[in-house]
C-alpha cells in the first residue's frame, strides 16, 4: 500500500499466470480481455493465396497491432510455403523441359506482388504507430518535467491569491499531460507527490483553502469508494476490472484529504478494491479450471487425429469416410472453449499438423486420380474415335468383331473425370448402336428371307411327294425339282440338316418307284443328284471325299471278289464234272464286274463333281 497520493496500490493491477501485475493499466486490460474473450484460431489449412492476400487487406485496417503480430506469425510462413512449392514446381516443370538450373528465372504472380505490398503496409503502420506512441510519451515527459519545474518555482515563491489557482492548473495540467515511458513512472510520480506534501506544508496562510480543498477531495474520494462498491455488482469481471483501474487512476489525481480521514478513506478504498479482486481471482480460478479442463479434452482430439496425419488409400470411398470422421472431430474441436494461451501453440499445432497433412495428401491422392482419370478419358475418346469410323461400315462380321473388341477394351479402362463420363459413353454408345441396328435391320431381313427359302423347299418336297402319289415321277423330273431345290438361298441354320434330309429321303424314294429302273441306274442317279445337291455345301469337298473313300473301298473289294472268283473258275475248268458250278462262279463273275463298272462310273463322277 502507498499513501494516498502517491503511488499505485499493492493490488491494483492483476496477478495471476495469465494476467502481469507489473504491467500498466491498460495492457493488464487487454490481457483480461484475452483470457476471458480468447479469439478462434483460424484455420489457415484451406487458405489459398487469394485468402491469405484477403486476409492481409484486412489487417491492414486493424489498429490491434497485437493482434495483427499474432496473424502474421502464423500466416506469412504458411504463404511463403505455398509460394516457395510454386516456385519449386516451375522448377521441376522448366527442368523436364529440358532448361537447365542455372538459366531458371522464378517471376511472382500478381497475387504474391499483393501480398508483399500489404505486408509492408501493415509494417510501416505498425512502427509508425510504436514511433508516435513513444513519441507521445518522450513528449508527455517533457511536459511533466516543465510542470515539475513551474511547481518547484511556486513551492519556493512567495504567497499570494494567484498561487493557489497556479497550483491547481499546475494539477489539472499534470492530469491530462499524458503518459510516460515506464522507466520514469515511479520517479515522476515520486518527484510529483514531494513537491504536492512541501506546497501545502510551507503554505500555512493557505491553511483554510487547503483544508477546504482537502475536504472537497474527501468527497471525490468516497465517491470513488462508492463507485468501486458498485462494481461488485458487474457481471463483466473484463468491465469491472477496467473501471476499477480508471478510479485508481482517478484516485491518484484527486489532491490530499484531511489526515485524519485518510488512512479510513483507504482502507474503505482498499477494502472495496480487494472486494473487486477476490471477485476476479475466483473468476480467473474458474476460468483457469476451465481452460485446462479444455486444454485435456484438445489433447485427447489431437492424439485421435494424429492416425489421420499418416492415413493412405487407393479407394474414394475411404477417403471420403475418413473426411468424415475427421470433420466431426473438428467439429468437437470448435465447440470446444479456449485453452491457457501459454499452451494454445502447441495444443493447436498437435491437432492441425495431421489434420493439414491428412487433407495435403487427401488433396495428392485427387490429384493424383485426376491425372489418372484424363488419361482414362484420352484413351476413351480414341475408341470413340475408332467406332465413329467403323459405324457406317457393311463388313459386317469384321466391323462387329472389331467393334465388341473396343467394347471389351472400354470395360478394361477406369473411370473417367465425372464432368466427361456421360458425355464420352453417349459418344461410344451411339456409334457402336448405329452400327448393330444397321446389322440387326440386315439380319432381320436376311432371317425372313431364309423362312421364306425354307417354305419354298418344303413346297418342292411336297410336290415330289404328290407326284410319287399319281406316280408322275421321273428321273428328268427329279433332277428338275433338285435343280429348283439348289438354287433356293439358306434356310434357318436349325432346319439346314432336317429339310436336307427330307429331301433326299423323299428323292430316294422317288426313285425307287421308278418301274424299269435298275438298281444300279438308281444308284447313279442318286448319286447324281446327291453330288448336285452337295454344290452349296460349305462341307461338300469333305462329304465327297469320304463318298469317294468308300467308293474306293467297294471297288477293292469287289475286284479282289473277282479275282478270287476266276481263281476258282480256273480251278473248275480243269474239272471234268464240274461244268454246273463253272457256269455259277462264271454268272457271279459277269455280275460283280458289272458292279464293278457302275463303281467305277461313280467314282468318275466324284472325280468330276
Amino acid at each position: 500500500m502507498t499513501t494516498e497520493n502517491g503511488l499505485p496500490l499493492q493490488n491494483d493491477l492483476l496477478n495471476s499466470e495469465v494476467l502481469d501485475v507489473t504491467m500498466p493499466q491498460p495492457l493488464a486490460e487487454a490481457a483480461l480481455h484475452d483470457l476471458v474473450e480468447e479469439e478462434k484460431p483460424i484455420d489457415f489449412s484451406q487458405f489459398s493465396k487469394h485468402d491469405f492476400v484477403a486476409l492481409l487487406k484486412d489487417l491492414s485496417r486493424e489498429e490491434d497491432f497485437k493482434k495483427v503480430d499474432r496473424l502474421l506469425k502464423e500466416a506469412k510462413p504458411l504463404y511463403d510455403e505455398i509460394r516457395e512449392g510454386e516456385k519449386q514446381a516451375a522448377l521441376q516443370r522448366f527442368l523436364a523441359e529440358g532448361g537447365k538450373k542455372d538459366d531458371f528465372d522464378y517471376r511472382i504472380d500478381e497475387l504474391d506482388h499483393q501480398f508483399d505490398a500489404t505486408l509492408k503496409l501493415i509494417r510501416d503502420r505498425r512502427n509508425q504507430y510504436y514511433k508516435n506512441l513513444e513519441e507521445r510519451k518522450a513528449e508527455g515527459l517533457r511536459i511533466k518535467n516543465e510542470i515539475l519545474e513551474k511547481l518547484r518555482v511556486l513551492v519556493d515563491g512567495e504567497d499570494s491569491p494567484a498561487t493557489f489557482h497556479q497550483f491547481k492548473e499546475l494539477q489539472r495540467e499534470w492530469k491530462n499531460s499524458g503518459p510516460v515511458p515506464a522507466s520514469h513512472a515511479k520517479e515522476m510520480w515520486a518527484s510529483y507527490n514531494a513537491i504536492i506534501d512541501r506546497f501545502y506544508d510551507h503554505r500555512n496562510i493557505y491553511f483554510e483553502l487547503k483544508e477546504l480543498d482537502r475536504k472537497k477531495n474527501l468527497e471525490a474520494k468516497r465517491e470513488l469508494v462508492a463507485k468501486t462498491n458498485r462494481l461488485l455488482t458487474e457481471k463483466s469481471i473484463a468491465v469491472a476490472v477496467r473501471e476499477l483501474n480508471e478510479l485508481h487512476n482517478e484516485f491518484k489525481h484527486i489532491g490530499p484529504v484531511p489526515k485524519e480521514e485518510q488512512e479510513a478513506l483507504w482502507q474503505l478504498f482498499k477494502g472495496a478494491s480487494d472486494k473487486v479482486y477476490a471477485k476476479r481471482d475466483e473468476f480467473v480460478a474458474t476460468l483457469q479450471a476451465e481452460l485446462t479442463k479444455n486444454m485435456d479434452a484438445k489433447i485427447a482430439l489431437g492424439e485421435l487425429v494424429a492416425v489421420f496425419g499418416t492415413f493412405t488409400s487407393d479407394k474414394i470411398k475411404e477417403w471420403n469416410q475418413k473426411t468424415k470422421e475427421i470433420l466431426e472431430l473438428q467439429k468437437k474441436w470448435d465447440a470446444i472453449g479456449g485453452v491457457p494461451r501459454s499452451k494454445q501453440k502447441d495444443v493447436n499445432k498437435k491437432f492441425w499438423t495431421p489434420f493439414k497433412q491428412f487433407f495435403h495428401n487427401k488433396s495428392l491422392f485427387f490429384k493424383k486420380l485426376d491425372e489418372e482419370r484424363n488419361q482414362n478419358l484420352k484413351l476413351k475418346e480414341e475408341i470413340v474415335a475408332k467406332a465413329v469410323a467403323l459405324k457406317d461400315s457393311t463388313d459386317w462380321d469384321k466391323t462387329s468383331n472389331e467393334l465388341k473388341a473396343l467394347q471389351a477394351q472400354w470395360k478394361e479402362i477406369g473411370p473417367v473425370p465425372e464432368k466427361q463420363r456421360e458425355k464420352v459413353f453417349a459418344q461410344f454408345k451411339e456409334a457402336c448402336d448405329f452400327f448393330f441396328e444397321q446389322l440387326r435391320g440386315l439380319q432381320s431381313k436376311a432371317n425372313q428371307e431364309q423362312l421364306d427359302n425354307l417354305a419354298k423347299k418344303e413346297a418342292i418336297i411336297t410336290e415330289l411327294q404328290q407326284m410319287m402319289e399319281t406316280q408322275a415321277v421321273t428321273l428328268d423330273v427329279i433332277r428338275t425339282l433338285q435343280a429348283k431345290f439348289n438354287e433356293i438361298g439358306f434356310v434357318p441354320k436349325k432346319d439346314v440338316a432336317s429339310v436336307r434330309s427330307r429331301f433326299n429321303e423323299s428323292v430316294s424314294k422317288a426313285l425307287s418307284s421308278i418301274e424299269n429302273l435298275s438298281a444300279e441306274d438308281r444308284n447313279d442317279a442318286e448319286l447324281e443328284i446327291q453330288l448336285h445337291g452337295l454344290k452349296n455345301d460349305p462341307q461338300a469337298d469333305r462329304k465327297i471325299i469320304h463318298k469317294e473313300q468308300v467308293v474306293r473301298k467297294q471297288i477293292s473289294k469287289v475286284e479282289n471278289d473277282i479275282a478270287v472268283l476266276r481263281n476258282n473258275l480256273a480251278f473248275f475248268e480243269r474239272s471234268k464234272n464240274a461244268e454246273q458250278m463253272k457256269q455259277e462262279y462264271g454268272k457271279k463273275v459277269e455280275e460283280l464286274t458289272d458292279h464293278l463298272q457302275h463303281l467305277k462310273k461313280q467314282l468318275k463322277m466324284l472325280n468330276q463333281a
